[in-house]
């Protein structure tokens, strides 16, 4: 095949899976989705919810309410989630006030701030969901690809640094985000092209693929796809679960190019033994001249071999792994018109979360604010809402949104610390400061009560149980110790918990998978210490690990080093013995 050729979609007679069968009779994306935005209707067809994804939606019910809705005979109290792209997490003060009028004037009066550094409203209405994304263009901001078979929001260090790294970092994940889009027609024609406008519109058959998706094709990806860029020294997007993680090389202060990972990925599903979450792969050494090129012939490769009859398996990471990385990087040579070199041997050494005061090098100073799993909301103990509101009309700086749901205000006067902290204390918001350091190094999916995929609670569920392991953690002495939480209501590892230190994912009802063994630097993957572990026990299997942590530790050892050099069966026995404070 040419290098430069897109993807002419399956070829005839292979198998492909029904999501292939849409996005091929889609018309590159647009679908019906018109029609039905059109019908009164409270929700999409099961084909236009497919398309929808890459337009930056899902559509969800509100599980919480099933019973009540079958009882009224109103089948399911239907609404959609919005997310949208946000390259490296960085938001204009504007932007930011926009998204919060947005979610309590077409969505559910909270907005959550994802893992993957940008935006998500839930609960906007079928009747909402074009007005809500022509808002947001009017913005600057966008949806589109920020869900789908293409590659998603590129993540990138938020740090705010005076310096040529961080600015050329945050050059490269612009560049990448223009170069890796999807170019369809179909997403102005859909939500920003007014109804009823002579506008011409993608006409249907005959029309070359090259001239609307060049990357593409037709038929776009076989599953979705993640780009991280990260330092060595401060891996705070999780490069080794990304699908590409560019990993920067510095000398003499100046990035020489980049370490290029592959094949990283979090989800899994435990009825088919073929499925498994895995941590990226070092590829090989690219120049910063090399870098976008080498990106999209990436891409290519898995456009054109990724499974597109199986989406279980359809993600790189299968790919690279039946395959080997010597074939892999071989494949990419190919696409890319000459041979790479090897990775230096830099690797991640460090994880910075950004949060408090920090300095930005250039007489101004950020602070990064834990927001508990990335959920902003008012009610009588909290006001998140107002409190950012509060925040972004005082001062009027870039907000940028980390890896961990959190954010930072930045460009902060040393002379203006105090007002902004007495603005976080003033709407009863923690402080870092004030935020133990076991919360502060959690996080939890959404899952209940919108997400359709989740088994168990996440989200809602989390900050009780942090609740419960803070005073046994002060008293075993470990409140200062570094170590991640993370947890899912379901396999599919949305909240990255299979690199944790520890994490709970949903199995069955009420009941989690227990995992230990990772580590906040994240380039371990975690194993199954307990599965099917009953809600009510989690926290005393918890305490029992980090009790038997406590009294077996070697000096500095970390948490996920020592559940890793244990190993599961002997930490068990550990555990039990282990008395609880």
């Amino acid at each position: 095949m040419s290098t430069d050729a897109p993807q002419q979609g399956p070829q005839s007679g292979m198998k492909i899976s029904p999501v292939e069968k849409i996005k091929i009779a889609s018309n590159f994306l647009a679908g019906t989705i018109p029609q039905e935005i059109a019908a009164e209707t409270d929700h999409f067809d099961k084909d236009n919810i497919q398309l929808l994804k890459f337009h930056g939606s899902y559509q969800q019910d509100d599980r919480d309410r099933r019973i009540e809705a079958k009882k009224a005979g109103i089948g399911k109290y239907y609404s959609m989630m919005l997310r949208l792209r946000i390259p490296g997490g960085r938001i204009t003060s504007d932007q930011f006030l926009s998204m919060l009028d947005m979610c309590d004037e077409l969505g559910d009066s909270t907005m959550k701030i994802t893992t993957r550094q940008t935006i998500q409203l839930h609960g906007i209405l079928k009747d909402n969901l074009r007005p809500t994304i022509k808002k947001i263009n009017d913005i600057a901001l966008s949806t589109l690809a920020a869900c789908g078979d293409v590659n998603r929001n590129i993540m990138c260090c938020p740090a705010k640094r005076n310096d040529a790294i961080h600015t050329e970092l945050e050059r490269l994940t612009d560049e990448l985000t223009e170069a890796m889009a999807p170019q369809t027609p179909a997403y102005h024609q859909l939500w920003l092209q007014e109804p009823g406008s002579d506008e011409k519109v993608l006409e249907g058959g005959g029309v070359p693929e090259a001239e609307v998706e060049p990357l593409y094709g037709a038929t776009y990806l076989p599953r979705k796809f993640k780009m991280g860029i990260s330092l060595p020294e401060d891996n705070c997007i999780d490069i080794y679960t990304q699908d590409i993680g560019l990993l920067a090389i510095v000398r003499d202060g100046n990035i020489i190019g980049y370490n290029v990972l592959v094949g990283g990925g979090m989800g899994t599903t435990p009825a088919k033994k073929n499925t498994f979450p895995a941590l990226a792969k070092r590829m090989a050494f690219v120049t910063p001249e090399q870098v976008v090129g080498v990106c999209q012939a990436v891409l290519k490769v898995q456009r054109d071999n990724g499974n597109r009859a199986d989406r279980k398996i359809a993600r790189m990471k299968y790919l690279v792994a039946n395959w080997g990385i010597e074939k892999f990087r071989a494949e990419v040579e190919k696409y890319f018109g000459e041979p790479l070199a090897d990775c230096t041997e830099d690797d991640v050494t460090g994880f910075d979360d950004h949060m408090g005061w920090q300095d930005q090098g250039d007489g101004k100073l950020s602070y990064g604010l834990n927001i508990e799993n990335g959920r902003l909301y008012d009610n009588d103990q909290r006001q998140l809402k107002a409190g950012l509101r509060a925040i972004c009309k005082e001062f009027k700086t870039e907000i940028r949104m980390t890896g961990h749901q959190s954010v930072i205000f930045t460009d902060i006067d040393e002379a203006d610390k105090d007002k902004l902290i007495d603005l976080i204390k003033s709407h009863n918001m923690p402080t870092t400061e004030e935020t133990s350091t076991v919360r502060r190094w959690s996080m939890a999916c959404v899952a209940l009560p919108t997400c359709g995929l989740a088994i168990t609670e996440s989200e809602r569920r989390l900050p009780s149980i942090i609740d419960k392991l803070e005073q046994p953690l002060a008293k075993l002495g470990l409140s200062n110790e570094r170590f991640t939480i993370r947890m899912t209501g379901c396999p599919n590892g949305c909240a990255r918990p299979y690199n944790a230190d520890l994490a709970l994912v949903g199995k069955a009802k009420d009941k989690y998978t227990l995992f230990a063994g990772g580590g906040w630097l994240g380039n371990r993957l975690a194993y199954v210490y307990k599965d099917l572990v009953p809600d009510d026990i989690v926290v005393d299997e918890m305490v029992g690990i980090l009790s038997a942590f406590k009294t077996h530790r070697d000096e500095n050892e970390s948490l996920g080093d020592f559940c890793d050099r244990i190993g599961g069966e002997d930490l068990q026995v550990m555990a039990a013995a282990a008395p609880r404070p």
